[in-house]
């Protein structure tokens, strides 16, 4: 996942520099900064051979069309690397932010993905007729003008590979069954088939062979070194964590904290909504539990975070997601060549 903190131009040349270190797939966020096909165009005229992905463009942000307009511009440009991420977002990004009502989430991005794959196919003119989404618009709606239109330029690819962000049970099972990948967000591999086993069997058991088998992207910030100021490292991830648990979205609807619920950490969940929603945001970070950011985390010794590398393998994760934290005189494109070389040896 890509991180621009320090500014795009900086963050997409160290990703050229990560190509060469064995980099095959970079993520880029949207939330309501600045637009992310921006940066991924410009990512993709600084590399050569790595892929680039959108985690995520939120669906309610853009027509299916402009969806399926970008992803096949964005492929044209990088010659074929483009992976398409979608997802939800919220109702507190997507009514607050983007004025637009966050209804039928499910069915939107199964319809979304829908008409994109009928826009990168071109057989023929797009007419779609869903229950979220209608294009064109049907009789009685708008000028009555529209027309079912083709997409101008031919894309390089006729099916580009969709993923979708979900955590939730039935947003899971239709990502199994529906999409290329799936992006889940605060992924503990030991706990994962007990969350999500039965979800991702009910979407496999109706997936289309010809998708191939599910690729799935999880892991987090990774640094590798003996002590106790390595481990300790795995605290960075305490600001993040309560943010999500705490804050995005209300009582009674927060994915995220729903999510660490059903990891079993039932009164801690709730123990950080309520400190976070009372503006205690310091001490909501002090009861993430320490399990929790233990099973997510790739902070430790070499011998360590091959096991839980592992763990990832085990879990059935395809693409180890890696944010590399120097330490010791490292440089990020040494932790990154180190998590290379774990990674194919299991």
């Amino acid at each position: 996942m890509l991180r621009y903190d320090g500014g795009f131009r900086e963050a997409a040349r160290q990703v050229a520099e990560f190509e060469h270190a064995g980099l095959d797939l970079v993520w880029v966020a949207e939330a309501y900064g600045y637009d992310s096909p921006s940066l991924m165009g410009y990512i993709a005229g600084l590399t050569e051979r790595v892929e680039i992905g959108s985690a995520i463009l939120p669906i309610y942000s853009r027509t299916p069309a402009l969806i399926a307009m970008t992803a096949a511009g964005l492929d044209a440009l990088s010659e074929g690397r483009f992976h398409l991420g979608l997802g939800a977002s919220g109702p507190q990004v997507i009514e607050g932010w983007h004025g637009v009502a966050y209804e039928a989430p499910l069915q939107r991005t199964r319809e979304t993905i829908d008409i994109c794959r009928k826009v990168w196919a071109r057989e023929e003119p797009l007419s779609y007729e869903g229950r979220t989404l209608r294009v064109p618009l049907p009789a009685g709606q708008g000028t009555g003008l529209g027309k079912p239109l083709k997409i101008i330029g031919h894309p390089v690819r006729s099916r580009i590979p969709v993923w979708v962000a979900s955590i939730g049970e039935k947003n899971v099972a239709m990502t199994a069954e529906v999409a290329e990948g799936w992006i889940p967000i605060f992924f503990a591999p030991d706990k994962a088939a007990a969350v999500w086993g039965d979800a991702l069997a009910a979407g496999r058991s109706k997936r289309d062979p010809a998708l191939g088998p599910l690729q799935i992207t999880a892991g987090g910030m990774v640094a590798i070194g003996e002590g106790d100021d390595v481990v300790a490292l795995r605290e960075r991830s305490r600001p993040q964590l309560a943010l999500y648990v705490g804050g995005m979205g209300a009582r009674g609807q927060n994915f995220y904290n729903d999510l660490v619920r059903r990891y079993g950490y039932e009164k801690e969940a709730e123990e950080v909504q309520d400190l976070y929603l009372s503006g205690k945001k310091a001490e909501a970070e002090a009861a993430i539990p320490a399990g929790l950011i233990e099973s997510m985390s790739l902070c430790g010794p070499e011998k360590w975070v091959a096991e839980r590398i592992a763990a990832y393998a085990e879990a059935g994760v395809t693409h180890l997601q890696v944010a590399p934290v120097p330490t010791g005189g490292q440089r990020p494109v040494d932790v990154l060549e180190t998590v290379k070389k774990l990674v194919d040896s299991v």
